[in-house]
């Protein structure tokens, strides 16, 4: 890159775009219920407007793309060939044609109280389509996060971070600079917007198939927020700093050492469909800082972007890629989960070879605490309900602090996942998961061993 002249309209058309997306993804703002960004206000604003309707719109959502997904298979119409993001969102493969429609039934199963209770239970499909329920909050999530989004994306602030954090984030993560942002916006946020972030950056090109899987699968934390609400569940609200401290410290511990063991090791170093990566941040031409040249990048992503009409169209092809394209994914296979998590004695079994292990380390309660070992496959949230009449403080905390740090869960980002272009499959999240369990229990339980 040559060193260019840059006006002042084109300092400020990086500046003004990128503050503004800073201060609603990243900024925290302090609330009653604990910390949260002005995105996640915005939700909550629109979720207290129109909650009660949102479970007739979404179900509305996801009969319409299983609708879409037929008549684009079945007739290939010239109208939808020609718009490369309809066709795309409707020309998916056999599997999840059936994946859409068995979350299309379980809405209008949901939605209208029909068929078994144990489908739309307020414990199963309800805990996922009610008013206050899970696609709820991910309407107005990604309606927001979705339309803001190109702030962060195509003004520049990511060439800037990818400059300057390249050095902190290769080294420790494999990942680039630009990844850090992820990061911030799943711990401040909620890790749906991370995963939003992360796969709109891998579609363009930004991000290797192995660097969007470790990202997806690393990075998309659960929000502080949500956090304080889980350690309060299991009666331990006043321990709050040294749970987070102790989540923050497996979960670092468990990001640098996932991504150099298979299966994320073992994806390719290639991008999405082919193209060419378009990440430069890497190596620092001569004659540049390290600030100098992400900041100089910045501008020229920032001038490239200059249409009004343009930022929101891709908004809206965010937000329409995250309604139709993964809300169905989210419900039928949360929905699923949480039938056998409520219905079954699937988890418990499969906690049994936990027994042993949590007696090893001395945890109180084990036979007890291992039902809620796995049950956080399906649902996050499980772990503290199942962990809540435990008396030991030593395992309530070991619980509580799992269930944060094991990330991937089918009711949420695992069904998110699923539904992006991520490269991983059902396979890769059951074996991440597992491995984050082992590895993350260790740290949990030497560190709550020092506490308590």
């Amino acid at each position: 890159m040559n060193q260019q002249r840059f006006t002042l309209t084109s300092h400020l058309r990086f500046i003004i775009p990128s503050l503004i997306g800073i201060f609603l993804f990243i900024i925290p703002i302090p609330q009653e219920d604990g910390i949260t960004i002005p995105i996640a206000i915005l939700s909550g604003w629109l979720q207290d407007s129109i909650g009660t309707l949102v479970p007739a719109i979404m179900t509305g959502l996801i009969v319409l793309t299983v609708i879409g997904t037929f008549i684009t298979k079945a007739a290939q119409p010239e109208a939808i060939k020609k718009s490369p993001f309809f066709y795309n969102l409707f020309n998916v493969p056999a599997v999840w044609v059936v994946v859409r429609v068995l979350g299309a039934v379980y809405a209008v199963m949901t939605l209208f109280k029909i068929g078994p209770e144990w489908v739309w239970s307020d414990a199963t499909g309800g805990l996922l389509l009610n008013s206050e329920g899970l696609l709820t909050i991910l309407f107005s999530v990604f309606l927001f996060a979705g339309l803001f989004l190109p702030l962060l994306l195509n003004f520049g602030l990511l060439e800037l971070f990818g400059a300057l954090l390249t050095k902190i984030m290769r080294p420790l993560f494999g990942l680039p600079g630009r990844s850090s942002i992820d990061c911030l916006a799943s711990w401040l946020g909620d890790g749906t917007i991370g995963v939003l972030l992360t796969n709109k950056q891998y579609e363009e090109g930004y991000y290797t198939k192995k660097e969007a899987a470790i990202i997806g699968t690393t990075f998309s934390v659960v929000s502080i927020t949500f956090s304080l609400v889980v350690i309060s569940e299991v009666g331990l609200g006043d321990y709050f700093i040294p749970f987070y401290l102790t989540v923050a410290a497996a979960g670092l511990i468990s990001a640098i050492i996932l991504p150099r063991i298979p299966p994320l090791s073992r994806k390719p170093d290639t991008y999405y469909n082919g193209q060419e990566g378009k990440d430069t941040m890497e190596v620092i031409p001569e004659g540049y800082t390290r600030f100098g040249y992400g900041y100089e990048s910045a501008l020229v992503q920032a001038k490239n972007n200059n249409s009004v009409s343009k930022f929101f169209a891709d908004g809206m092809k965010n937000v329409l890629d995250m309604w139709m394209g993964v809300a169905p994914i989210v419900m039928a296979i949360g929905t699923t989960a949480l039938i056998v998590a409520e219905n079954t004695p699937f988890f418990e079994w499969i906690g049994m070879p936990f027994i042993p292990l949590l007696e090893l380390l001395q945890v109180p309660e084990a036979t007890e605490a291992s039902k809620s070992i796995l049950v956080g496959f399906a649902d996050m949230f499980l772990p503290a309900i199942f962990g809540g009449g435990i008396e030991s403080e030593l395992t309530r905390f070991v619980i509580a602090s799992l269930s944060v740090t094991q990330l991937i869960y089918m009711s949420e980002v695992g069904g998110l996942l699923l539904g992006s272009k991520i490269p991983v499959d059902f396979k890769d999240l059951v074996i991440i998961f597992l491995q984050r369990t082992f590895l993350t229990l260790f740290v949990i339980v030497g560190i709550a061993h020092m506490i308590f």
